[in-house]
């Protein structure tokens, strides 16, 4: 495993691990964030590009409004009134979306922190601990990913936590993708299926009604192929309010197992993606509040240059008690796998 230096936090050196499996496919990832960097990924030749969008510089992804390549704990996706209450104590979290509180905190999530570093079972494991009271969140948390590039050239990525009492983890990886190459111009010509016959409405501000709807007869339904803009711009009241795709959908065949939930074609079907994961919901986003900047290489990105397939507990889960709890703590150990498979 290849590891070089990318910077300093506070004092604190940050490296870059490269793990590549025998076929060329390659994931460099850092400790700042949990990051995923670079992920040079096969299309149908065998030829590897990088799909993953995000900066050259550590001083970049210091500030990251858009969270590439992040692991975001220990909760992802957004909770109403940035509060909760959980045993009969209310938790009060940061308001950094309006009312509301999404991705834990902008500014000391654990996307802006230096995690501790190992290598584990051919890739590398990342830990970091979070006290009580951090962000708001209850209990002294313990929560670790590893990263994995598997031989059938698969990014495998498992998530561990414990907490001393009972708290809300629900953490994801916020990649952004172009199968075309980062910085290749719309992802609106990708061809995108899920195993995904329902999906969590939101309101105005992306906070879910509580409510499960069936996607049959919506531009919301991808149980068959379509692509990304084929849709988008219709005149559906859930995608004029989110400016496109960013809802969370409830994936078939939930209960424990490890199952293939989507798959994505590039805009001329040399190179896919299979998305594989455990969890209840995927929050799929099309880069709807992506602006211009630079990115790796020179490349530029645009609006709409990206998209992202969120594995994850559903959004205001804290608030729903009718959706699956995503409440971990002594009694109840959080463990999950998410998988990203190209060819």
């Amino acid at each position: 495993m290849k590891k070089e230096r990318f910077g300093t936090v506070d004092g604190r050196e940050v490296f870059l691990y490269t793990l590549e499996n025998s076929r060329g496919m390659k994931a460099v990832v850092s400790d700042f964030g949990a990051l995923i960097v670079r992920l040079y990924a096969p299309d149908h030749m065998g030829n590897c590009q990088d799909v993953a969008l995000g900066y050259e510089t550590l001083e970049e992804y210091r500030v990251n409004g858009c969270f590439f390549g992040a692991v975001i704990a220990p909760n992802a996706n957004r909770i109403g009134g940035a509060q909760y209450t959980l045993n009969g104590v209310t938790y009060t979290l940061d308001a950094n979306d309006g009312a509301n509180n999404l991705h834990s905190h902008k500014e000391l999530g654990s996307h802006k922190r230096v995690w501790e570093a190992q290598e584990k079972d051919g890739g590398i494991l990342f830990t970091l601990e979070i006290k009580d009271g951090e962000m708001g969140f209850g209990g002294n948390k313990k929560l670790s990913v590893l990263y994995q590039v598997t031989e059938d050239n698969g990014l495998r990525i498992t998530y561990d936590g414990d907490s001393d009492r009972d708290t809300v983890i629900n953490i994801t990886n916020h990649c952004y993708f172009n199968l075309d190459g980062q910085g290749a111009g719309t992802i609106e010509n990708h061809e995108v299926q899920m195993d995904a016959s329902a999906y969590t409405p939101a309101d105005a501000a992306s906070i879910p009604y509580g409510d499960v709807l069936r996607t049959e007869g919506t531009p919301m339904d991808f149980t068959r192929p379509h692509t990304i803009g084929e849709r988008i711009g219709e005149e559906f009241e859930q995608l004029k309010m989110a400016g496109g795709y960013d809802h969370n959908w409830v994936l078939n065949r939930y209960d424990g197992s490890v199952r293939r939930v989507a798959v994505v074609h590039n805009s001329d079907k040399t190179r896919t993606m299979e998305v594989y994961t455990d969890l209840p919901g995927m929050q799929f986003y099309t880069g709807n509040f992506l602006e211009p900047e630079q990115g790796k290489d020179g490349k530029a990105y645009d609006y709409r240059g990206g998209f992202a397939m969120e594995t994850q507990f559903f959004p205001d889960t804290p608030n729903k008690p009718q959706f699956p709890s995503s409440v971990f703590g002594p009694e109840r150990h959080y463990h999950t796998v998410t998988e990203y498979r190209f060819g």
